[in-house]
């Protein structure tokens, strides 16, 4: 699904908080009590004056990371004082790039590591590309130290869409980067390409050997797997298991379960039509292609992904939880028995949620686009 543009008013306001001090102190927000069916949650305001935020890290001791799509990188200590961190990757910030996802290494507190995805310029910023950067945030949280890109698109395209971009620390400590299909829908079948692909790579670059197209002529051997039009959403589940949650075009937003190799159909099966209103490829299904656990028709247009631990509301143990940039909302799905969307949670501060994550205390955090803030939601037993 194509994603709408902020309203004019909003992009003005972004645009004067850019003018505003590097470091900020955020002062004590009131909760707000909300209702879902399973009961009473408090939404409060982490963080705001944020220009388009695109992802979330948390770092040990309440701190944690914000990226905003046209290239900064906040930190925000437990106080809440914001700083903006030096030494980020130069950025195409144009359409739907920037700079994208960031994760903070399961070993943080040990090495300081952090990943960062972006939309890579080329060609005098004409061109750009899905890569993955690592580096070291510095003791002070003021800049990235030893920033390398590990990992970058081979062919660059000039359009501004599809650079999927959510980055995954697999258990066997290699990093999942997903990658849409960049508006060139046939290059997602074709394993030569980037486009359209989910690759799998180690910490310092390498391909590792069991890659099911490590081995392959003519494929790319960090190819995971293929057939993606723009997986925005990426996460862990409690056995480990790698799911992602795509946008489709008009209908057909899916949600699917990440098996090394597989095909995921697109453009050649889709639960949707293009925009035009015609028809997508040869249907909803194809032997040697996947069908996803859920969709939606019509679009939601997904964003990111959390699936819940169940630590503070342990009747969503399991859940997953999708943002929609398109309907303000976040979709609670529940796996018992098949996925499906059990609850819609749309709250006055879910406007185009970018981003959602569980904090390690199990409260639910999310980024609005809409308002330029970071929120948390936490379930009242």
């Amino acid at each position: 699904m194509f994603e709408r543009p902020l309203p004019a008013v909003l992009a003005a306001v972004s645009a004067l908080a850019l003018l505003l001090p590097l470091t900020s102190v955020s002062g004590p927000a009131a909760a707000a009590a909300r209702m879902t069916e399973s009961g009473r949650v408090e939404v409060t305001e982490v963080a705001s004056g944020l220009d388009v935020p695109w992802a979330l890290a948390f770092l040990p001791g309440g701190e944690f990371l914000v990226t905003e799509r046209g290239g900064a990188l906040n930190h925000f200590d437990s106080s809440g004082r914001r700083t903006r961190v030096a030494g980020t990757p130069d950025v195409h910030a144009r359409g739907q790039g920037g700079l994208l996802d960031v994760a903070a290494a399961r070993d943080f507190a040990e090495t300081r590591e952090i990943f960062l995805s972006f939309s890579k310029p080329y060609a005098g910023g004409r061109r750009s590309g899905t890569a993955l950067a690592t580096a070291r945030l510095a003791e002070d949280n003021s800049r990235l130290i030893d920033l390398s890109i590990m990992f970058e698109m081979a062919r660059p395209s000039s359009g501004g869409r599809h650079f999927g971009s959510r980055i995954v620390e697999a258990p066997d400590g290699s990093l999942l980067l997903t990658i849409g299909d960049r508006g060139e829908r046939d290059s997602a079948q074709d394993l030569s390409r980037h486009n359209g692909k989910v690759i799998r790579i180690r910490r310092d670059g390498s391909v590792p050997e069991d890659n099911p197209f490590a081995n392959r002529d003519g494929a790319l051997p960090e190819a995971w797997s293929w057939g993606h039009r723009n997986p925005q959403g990426a996460a862990l589940d409690a056995k480990g298991t790698f799911w992602i949650v795509e946008h489709g075009a008009k209908g057909g937003d899916e949600i699917n379960r990440i098996r090394p190799g597989r095909n995921y159909g697109w453009p050649v099966i889709a639960y949707g039509r293009h925009y035009s209103g015609a028809r997508i490829g040869e249907g909803v299904a194809k032997p040697g292609m996947e069908q996803p656990e859920f969709y939606w028709d019509p679009s939601i247009a997904p964003s990111g992904l959390a699936i819940y631990s169940g630590r503070l509301r342990p009747a969503w143990r399991g859940h997953f939880l999708v943002g929609s940039l398109k309907f303000d909302l976040i979709s609670r799905l529940d796996p018992d028995g098949g996925l499906r969307e059990a609850e819609r949670l749309v709250f006055p501060e879910t406007d185009r949620v970018r981003d959602v994550r569980e904090a390690p205390d199990g409260s639910i955090w999310f980024l609005s686009e809409g308002r330029g803030a970071v929120y948390r939601i936490l379930p009242v037993q």
